[in-house]
């Protein structure tokens, strides 16, 4: 039986000790991604982004499968009946809320939990961390039914794997699972399934205790510098630390402070506590 969700369903979101928990809510159509679905996800990325209570955003799905890309009658054929306006207006919302997660204030997580197909790799990328379970499921299926991997995807296999690999994996349109997805690099660990909530709210709880302006000062760097020479990832790296400065300066500075003064920390061991104030 087909269930028909409102767009506000198309997405659903708990916060629970600091982690927002961001789910795909079409398990039923393995969580692809529809124009609604899409706008909706905007809109709940904007009601998480400042609020005092979220630390780390965690990106998964319901049921089986984490996304299983685009959907094709609503994103393909329902909006390309509508001529180039329909497209570009579904493409923008998709894009866009891609975009707005790659530079999200928090940092955030992807936890696949099952299948991840073409546009998927699109929020897979933009998260700053993805586990997956063993069990999950990635492909690159668009060659199979006569287009490329657009929508960032191709761009997104050449970030993070080899040019073989990348190939590889775009040309044939085959599976692989997520052991092979944390070798090939897609993810930074795959873990049977029933472990896989727990790794990764470990994680969260771990970022979460950071200085949250360095976290998103990092976050930035990491994405930024890949495409800079030396010389120009060296001269932004200092503007960026001097920015965050200005706007944190006297969180740096306990940090410093807790390690010469109380030396009640060790950076290479864990973070200061940021709980506690000047002296």
């Amino acid at each position: 039986m087909s269930i028909e969700r409102t767009e506000e369903e198309t997405v659903a979101f708990t916060v629970e000790d600091g982690i927002a928990w961001v789910r795909f809510n079409r398990p039923e159509k393995r969580n692809s991604m529809s124009p609604k679905l899409n706008r909706q996800m905007m809109r709940v990325l904007d009601a998480l982004e400042f609020r005092d209570d979220v630390a780390v955003l965690v990106l998964t799905g319901e049921g089986t499968a984490w996304s299983a890309g685009m959907d094709l009658q609503e994103y393909f054929r329902d909006t390309e009946a509508l001529g180039l306006a329909g497209t570009r207006g579904a493409q923008r919302e998709s894009y866009g809320w891609w975009r707005r997660l790659r530079w999200y204030q928090k940092p955030t997580i992807a936890m696949v939990n099952g299948w991840c197909f073409g546009g998927g790799y699109g929020p897979l990328f933009a998260c700053d961390l993805a586990f997956a379970a063993d069990e999950a499921q990635f492909g690159l299926s668009e060659i199979n039914w006569g287009i490329l991997p657009g929508g960032g995807a191709t761009k997104v296999a050449v970030e993070l794997l080899s040019f073989r690999r990348a190939m590889y994996h775009a040309m044939m349109g085959e599976t692989i699972d997520g052991r092979t997805a944390a070798e090939w690099g897609l993810v930074n660990e795959s873990l049977p399934l029933a472990d896989l909530k727990a790794r990764v709210t470990a994680v969260a709880q771990v970022l979460a205790k950071k200085n949250p302006v360095a976290l998103k000062a990092t976050k930035d760097a990491v994405r930024r510098v890949g495409v800079m020479t030396y010389d120009e990832a060296e001269d932004y790296l200092i503007r960026a630390q001097e920015a965050a400065n200005s706007y944190d300066n006297e969180g740096r500075k306990e940090g410093i402070r807790q390690f010469i003064d109380d030396k009640s920390y060790k950076p290479g061991l864990g973070a200061y506590d940021k709980t506690k104030t000047r002296g």
